[in-house]
């Protein structure tokens, strides 16, 4: 999650090893080198320990008191969903590594590499602002065509946006050490941030970690891939599926981050999805075009957009289907069924960590006079923090649901319109249902997943949106972000 800019005082240094300068580059590299050549066994030790911390953090000792954890302060959402079963993805490898971007001890920094061949496709924020990560992905995916990608590198607890021209060189610098140790061009990397806004990227911080992070690089690790990249997140968040594409089975999947400053376009997060089917970019893009809509576009938890939201998906055509190069093609039916299933999974994963949540709050908005009418009703009722509030007191004023009907400046029929609150019409008609209920509909509300429905009479159009209640505990956490 992307938030306000750190002042210079409230940056502390890491718990992590202190690394090189970053005015002295090139001796950095002779330094390490001069390291590795005349102490080998204290970088085998370093070596070692790197990997009992990693080996902890994907497998943390139940015993251990909770404020061992690097969430110790953020209690895990009570709509949190486990974290799935995910084999690997033919063709990708992934590593995590400690690059020292938080204060206490806890794995920031992803690096998954694809083989030579693979395709890419990504969809991202339509903020004024942006960030440098976002701003090189955009411009080499055009530059390529989606073609060649070989490397993603993610790091969490800055999100290197709103820092101009160093920023910029940061994300250059971290590409090009990268490409270097992968033999490919700088560009074929795709880089992405989440953390504090206005603060510039340390690349030294990366790029020292590399060598160790690169010997780890495994076919397996979804589970601490979703964990690096975790900001104000309370729990990982994957998705997994597997489709059949001429008789053949291709695997989908995916992990995400983000909690709070959601809202659709994108919808503030990082998600990285793979699958092992061969499909063109060109293919791959118009897929993820097309599914962002009803999935990522489609969450809110704050109506807050952010600066650094990226969807990358990568195909590595590895599994042994036939290539496929156009996205309406008959053969990627099936697939397309799942990668939007994979795509949605991860977007509700978000809600349901909405910072400080407990109700994960499906609304679907009928008899619009378009689509567009349609969502735009529906995301003013998710978003409005009465309606928001009411939730979380459990209280089924469906007042505040109507007030936010008629500000969204749609056009509405006030005597035909209805609101339902799961099977319980509270309005019908434009009047108070005769089957209104107080005892049936509070009983309703204490629930953890509520669905409401408000039909606007005056068309046929739909459109659903998914958000979550406004509680105490969002604005501690968003008041305490940077203490």
């Amino acid at each position: 999650m992307t938030r306000k800019p750190r002042s210079a005082a409230a940056k502390t240094k890491t718990a992590a090893a202190k690394p090189p300068p970053k005015a002295a580059k090139p001796a950095e590299v002779v330094s390490q080198t001069l390291e590795r050549a005349l102490d080998p066994l204290n970088t085998a030790l370093k070596r070692a320990g790197l990997r009992r911390a990693d080996k902890t953090s994907r497998a943390p000792d139940p015993a251990k008191p909770a404020a061992k954890a690097a969430t110790a302060a953020m209690p895990v959402s009570p709509l949190a969903v486990p974290f799935p079963s995910m084999p690997p993805i033919r063709g990708v490898t992934m590593a995590t590594g400690r690059a020292g971007f938080y204060k206490h001890d806890r794995e920031d920094l992803l690096i998954m590499a694809f083989p030579e061949g693979a395709s890419c496709a990504g969809v991202f924020t339509r903020h004024g602002v942006g960030s440098a990560p976002v701003d090189w992905c955009k411009r080499h995916l055009e530059t390529s065509k989606g073609e060649g990608v070989r490397a993603l590198v993610v790091n969490a607890g800055c999100a290197n946006s709103f820092t101009g021209r160093p920023g910029a060189d940061a994300v250059r610098r971290v590409a090009s050490a990268v490409g270097k140790r992968f033999d490919c061009r700088q560009r074929d990397v795709m880089v992405a941030s989440t953390g504090v806004i206005g603060v510039l990227l340390d690349d030294a911080k990366i790029t020292a970690r590399l060598p160790e992070v690169e010997q780890r690089l495994a076919p397996d690790g979804w589970g601490g891939a979703a964990r690096a990249i975790m900001t104000t997140d309370t729990f990982p968040k994957g998705a997994y599926a597997e489709a059949q594409i001429d008789g053949v089975t291709v695997r989908i999947g995916g992990i995400c981050k983000g909690s709070g400053m959601i809202a659709p376009d994108m919808a503030t997060m990082l998600a990285f999805v793979a699958t092992d089917a061969a499909i063109s970019p060109g293919a791959l893009q118009n897929l993820c075009n097309l599914y962002t809509r009803n999935t990522f576009n489609a969450v809110t938890v704050d109506g807050d957009r952010s600066t650094n939201d990226t969807l990358l998906l990568f195909a590595t055509g590895q599994s042994g289907a036939a290539r496929v190069t156009r996205a309406g093609d008959r053969r990627l039916a099936d697939f397309r069924d799942k990668l939007e299933t994979v795509l949605l999974d991860l977007a509700h994963q978000l809600v349901r960590d909405g910072e400080g949540a407990n109700k994960f709050i499906k609304v679907s908005v009928t008899g619009a006079q378009s689509a567009a009418s349609a969502r735009k009703i529906a995301r003013t009722i998710c978003e409005s923090p009465l309606v928001k509030t009411a939730f979380a007191g459990e209280d089924a004023n469906w007042g505040r649901i109507v007030m936010a009907v008629g500000r969204a400046d749609e056009p509405v029929d006030r005597d035909k319109m209805s609101v339902r609150f799961g099977d319980l019409w509270a309005a019908q008609d434009g009047l108070v249902s005769k089957t209104y209920s107080e005892a049936k509909m509070s009983a309703y509300m204490k629930r953890a997943e509520l669905e409401v429905t408000v039909d606007v009479g005056v068309g046929v159009a739909k459109a659903t949106m998914w958000t979550c209640d406004l509680t105490k505990r969002y604005v501690e956490i968003n008041g305490d972000y940077r203490s």
